[in-house]
């Protein structure tokens, strides 16, 4: 029994370390619950009644999810300061109770406060967001100067729980965090590599949903990998060991995807490029529907397994000789001469297979795994030694801070004037519809504001959370009905909903209102204030700051969806020239540079306009032909900047691999591409530019001839060639949905 639990609690680990990476959502929402359940049990015995107990149970929940910052002593301090502002805020509140007009007023300036926090960074937000929520709490509850003494004590007493549990019950640390993301890493790798592995055999049926797999896998992996990119500085108390991990893990999830192309060529696909690997929907390229069929499958399946095997081997546990064997082997494919007989497309499978072998030590040792290298074979004493010596010249460099925009021009100023005009318009509007449930019009106005950029992100986000209440409105009415005015049946369902919604938060916001709504459902039962009228109050209101959110954001210094996705498009460009400049100009023989900051800084841009497209992919837009453009482009730039990052890693390794020359020729082939994207900026940037775009022969042609007695390119400057010519191909498919001119080809 032991033996056989032992494994499915791995298999369950791995799944659950694949997708919660880091465990930060299932965090996240224990923290929470817990926070709430600690301070409700504190205040019941202290004999607080049923009112004071849901503002201490709110006020709970804001001092836990307010509170952003990696490191536990900043948290400590933000948390402190947060209790004399949510006293203050309280106190505000109460002392304005019955003066609406000035209470209105205090309210749009905590708002604009509040918002225009954001600009100080983490503390500033958290901050602000206590403010204006506990504010909130104060009118919900209905707080007046007389309750302050025990609205005081329930919202000390929530704090110092949520103090308990962040710390103590429930504690997490940059360190931790960390840990769990790599565990994530590993458990992601093995499961692109499971898809991979079907891709190998799947038949004409099921060969799109193989491709399908391996595609969310990739995106999946690459998901992971920003995440801990952005916690390594946080998590890791050497920055020179936090680039190492960085390295790594770029190297790994290069390696990976490049064994899921290598794959698909080898089952036959004709001129297959990576845009397979990130356009969703796409079939398998043609000729890529007959699994792979040559002497060497059998040999590759077998390889494929133990390169799983690799990945999900623990970093603290040594190889035994089995282990040592398998990675012997696969890393041995990296030299010409142990390559199996098969076809050229297959054989490169197996070079694949040797790289990701590669890259899987590589990041194991950047993680302090245990190293025994008496079973090591040649290719592996090899491999040890290249990914020492690139330690040995790791050396970060200071990134020059960007210029920030000041005034109106700062998003965060901005944002504060917007909110604070959608705020004012919805306290009209929403005490109207009534005098005394006004306040969830301006909590949906604000919400809507939050980490978004443009009209149309805000218009979505309006959308879901609407529909959310509609659905949590029924949720509640089915609730309310059958728990009754049984309390403490009902804090268990509030509990278990604002885990859920935590838990949901990153991957569905309707979710998140659903939860938000059918919880309040069972508030208000317990205030005794429920009945179906307020249910559907709180739809109306909900409809209403909606609609003043996305007013305030057409008409009040509107930053439009096209403006903010060009911003973004133009900066994309920019960072996969600087790549692709960088990588080039050090494989053709210039210094080295820290090349995978600017790598990451891509992917941080690649990010952010993905999510800046979201308004125009959504489902429900009307503009379906702009729909499949934005995604076509999206996945073109995702395209490219694989090729750019590989490029990356590949020039990486020249100051300190024995086989890799620097080739001069490469800074005259890349021309065009550089160019290219200069165009393709300069017409995202001004629609009346008239800069045209290049094209013509092959990169590979654009070398011209060799030296005498130099041969014209080796296997390594050829994997460079093939990634300049994807990348070339790449941009140059941007001109045609971009609308950007060709330049007709010279003669």
């Amino acid at each position: 029994m032991s033996a056989a639990g032992g494994p499915a609690r791995v298999r369950l680990r791995d799944r659950v370390a694949a997708s919660d990476p880091g465990l930060l959502r299932l965090t996240a929402g224990l923290r929470t619950a817990g926070s709430i359940a600690l301070a409700v049990a504190v205040l019941a015995l202290l004999g607080t009644d049923v009112t004071h107990l849901v503002a201490g149970a709110l006020a709970a929940m804001v001092s836990t999810f307010a509170i952003r910052e990696k490191q536990r002593g900043q948290q400590a301090v933000t948390l402190a300061l947060g209790l004399p502002v949510a006293l203050a805020s309280m106190t505000l509140a109460a002392a304005l109770h019955s003066r609406v007009v000035a209470g209105d007023l205090v309210f749009v300036a905590l708002i604009f406060c509040a918002v225009y926090g954001r600009r100080f960074g983490d503390r500033g937000t958290a901050l602000g967001l206590i403010g204006f929520q506990i504010y909130f709490v104060s009118l919900f509850v209905g707080a007046s100067i007389g309750e302050l003494p025990e609205l005081f004590r329930a919202v000390a007493v929530a704090f110092g729980c949520g103090a308990l549990v962040r710390f103590v019950l429930v504690p997490e640390t940059p360190t931790g965090v960390l840990e769990r993301l790599r565990e994530a890493f590993r458990a992601r790798l093995a499961q692109l590599l499971s898809a991979q592995h079907d891709l190998l055999d799947a038949g004409p049926e099921e060969a799109d949903r193989a491709l399908e797999q391996v595609r969310e896998g990739t995106a999946r992996l690459h998901e992971t990998a920003l995440l801990i990119q952005g916690r390594l500085e946080g998590g890791t108390a050497d920055e020179r060991v936090a680039a190492l991990v960085q390295r790594r893990v770029a190297d790994a999830e290069i390696a990976a995807e490049r064994l899921g192309l290598s794959l698909l060529r080898a089952r036959g696909a004709e001129r297959v490029d990576t845009l397979a690997m990130h356009l969703p929907g796409a079939p398998i390229p043609s000729g890529g529907r007959q699994p792979v069929k040559d002497e060497a499958t059998e040999t590759l399946r077998r390889d494929l397994v133990a390169l799983r095997v690799l990945v999900l081997r623990p970093v603290e546990q040594a190889a035994g000789p089995s282990v040592a064997q398998l990675r012997n082997r696969l890393l041995g494919y990296r030299d010409e001469e142990n390559l199996p007989v098969a076809s050229p497309a297959v054989q490169d499978v197996f070079r694949a297979v040797g790289e990701a072998a590669r890259a899987v030590l590589g990041l194991r040792i950047a993680l302090g795994g245990a190293r025994d290298e008496t079973d090591d074979s040649p290719a592996t004493a090899r491999s040890r030694e290249e990914l020492d010596a690139e330690d040995a010249v790791l050396d970060a460099e200071e990134e020059t801070p960007a210029e920030e925009a000041t005034g109106l021009a700062r998003p965060t100023t901005r944002a504060a004037v917007q909110v604070a005009v959608g705020s004012t318009l919805a306290i009209v509007g929403g005490e109207l519809l009534s005098r005394d449930r006004w306040y969830w019009a301006v909590l949906t106005c604000w919400i809507v504001f939050l980490n978004t950029a443009s009209t149309g992100e805000i218009l979505v986000k309006g959308y879901r959370r609407l529909l959310g209440t509609v659905l949590g409105v029924l949720a509640g009415i089915v609730l309310a009905g059958a728990v009754g005015h049984n309390t403490w049946t009902a804090f268990a369902l509030v509990l278990l909903f604002v885990f859920a919604m935590f838990y949901s938060a990153p991957l569905s916001y309707t979710a998140v209102s659903f939860f938000v709504t059918a919880a309040l459902g069972l508030l208000y039962t317990l205030l005794h204030t429920y009945s179906l009228s307020v249910l559907v109050l709180r739809i109306e209101e909900t409809a209403l700051g909606a609609a003043c959110g996305v007013i305030a954001a057409a008409f009040v210094l509107p930053v439009q969806t096209d403006r903010r996705t060009n911003e973004l498009l133009a900066t994309v460009l920019e960072r996969l020239g600087d790549v692709t400049r960088s990588a080039v100009d050090q494989l053709s023989g210039e210094p080295p540079k820290e090349l995978l900051d600017e790598a990451r800084e891509l992917d941080q841009a690649l990010a952010d306009l993905r999510a800046a497209t979201k308004p125009l992919t959504h489902p429900v837009t009307p503009l379906r032909a702009r729909r499949e453009t934005a995604r076509y482009v999206v996945a073109l730039l995702e395209t490219c900047a694989f090729h750019a990052r590989s490029l990356a890693a590949t020039a990486e390794l020249l100051p300190t691999h024995p086989s890799i020359a620097a080739d001069p020729r490469l800074r005259r082939a890349a021309g065009r591409i550089e160019h290219n994207l200069e165009a393709i900026s300069a017409h995202v940037g001004d629609e009346h530019s008239t800069a045209e775009i290049e094209t013509g022969p092959s990169i590979a042609s654009l070398l011209g001839p060799s030296a005498p007695g130099v041969p014209r390119y080796g296997r390594i400057t050829d994997r460079v060639l093939r990634h300049l010519q994807r990348l070339d191909e790449g941009v140059t498919g941007l001109a045609r949905p971009l609308g950007v001119p060709v330049k007709a080809p010279e003669g």
